[in-house]
């Protein structure tokens, strides 16, 4: 790992050999939340006296960007860059945080200067990360052309589009990629915790890791984002025959044998219906049907009281075994342990 040469700040000349800089990337526009929670954290080990003296801290954190100065972010917040990208010519790790990207989605091109610097910064050994949609500005460095990544799963298909050479897995929590693990994303808003923790681990050790995540009670995502991805049938695919049995099967998908029932309702031919859906949806007539119920099963977990039989009764399975297994295998969690992570608690509700 290439070590900081520039000596901007007294910080720096104090700092042992062994810290790493850290350039956490400000642009017009960052989500605050993200920015200020990752200077915290990876700043920590100065800021809350978790080492010997400041000067000992594993990490030098700076917040960088294409001027110094004060910079209004999207969520409205000035927040002080502290150095121009100019002026840093190696950086050990790059971080680029949450991206508000509204309407029409992300435009390309808007920051030159930051894509170049970032290839730069990645030539001369940086760990390049991004934060949940972070990942739009470093994906134009074509470094992660070929290789996976994850987004926010709410970004995700337009970054598809944008990006069709990233393989990209919305459900993943952290994914690590390039030949010296140099590459780093995390998915939806918070995993970013994940990835501070994974940096901290890497770069100090896991003691100081368990240290920041008992002091901020942070906590890994261990069971990935398939639990908090909420399922939503490809629509725009103008089948108009598919696109009458989707809406259909929204309020029938409970139905004794479903998928029979939409095929008589087609008047298509089975195997026809069949391929039909399955190239319109993405799925096949089962498995979108299975989606429905167990999203359908999700809201009454986290909304009644219901015993989880009852509810799997009543989404379409009249074998609670099989209710189970397939609600765990397709989100990732039990469904008492559903229940247990997404309802509101006791303490908090009205």
């Amino acid at each position: 790992m290439p070590r900081s040469a520039h000596p901007s700040a007294a910080s720096t000349a104090d700092a042992p050999a062994a810290a790493r800089h850290v350039s956490l990337v400000a642009l017009p526009e960052a989500g605050f939340a993200t920015l200020a929670g990752l200077y915290d954290v990876m700043n920590a080990h100065a800021l809350m006296g978790l080492a010997d003296t400041p000067a000992r801290a594993p990490f030098q954190v700076e917040i960088v960007g294409e001027a110094a100065g004060a910079l209004d972010i999207a969520s409205g917040v000035p927040v002080p860059v502290q150095r121009a990208i100019d002026t840093v010519a190696s950086t050990d790790i790059v971080i680029v945080p949450s991206l508000l990207v509204r309407g029409a989605g992300w435009q390309a091109g808007r920051h030159p200067r930051l894509v170049d610097w970032l290839r730069r910064m990645h030539e001369r050994g940086a760990v390049l990360c991004s934060a949940c949609s972070g990942i739009f500005l470093l994906a134009e460095t074509g470094l992660w052309d070929g290789r996976d990544a994850t987004v926010h799963f709410a970004y995700a298909k337009p970054f598809a589009a944008a990006h069709p050479a990233v393989r990209i897995h919305p459900e993943k929590v952290l994914v690590i990629s390039g030949p010296r693990e140099d590459l780093v994303s995390s998915g939806a808003s918070t995993t970013w915790h994940d990835m501070a923790l994974y940096l901290v681990a890497r770069f100090a050790g896991a003691t100081d890791a368990q240290a920041l995540a008992r002091l901020f009670a942070l906590q890994w995502h261990q069971d990935g984002l398939a639990p908090y991805i909420t399922f939503e049938g490809r629509a725009d695919h103008g089948d108009a025959e598919i696109e009458a049995a989707q809406r259909w099967l929204g309020g029938h998908f409970s139905v004794a044998s479903p998928v029979e029932e939409m095929i008589k309702r087609s008047r298509l031919a089975e195997r026809t219906f069949k391929r039909r859906f399955t190239a319109a949806t993405g799925l096949a007539p089962i498995a979108y049907v299975q989606r429905l119920r167990i999203e359908e099963a999700k809201r009454r977990l986290e909304r009644t009281d219901d015993p989880v039989d009852e509810i799997g009764w009543r989404v379409g399975y009249e074998d609670a075994a099989f209710f189970r297994r397939l609600f765990k295998r397709t989100t990732g969690l039990a469904p008492g342990a559903y229940r247990k992570r997404f309802r509101i608690p006791d303490f908090a509700r009205p």
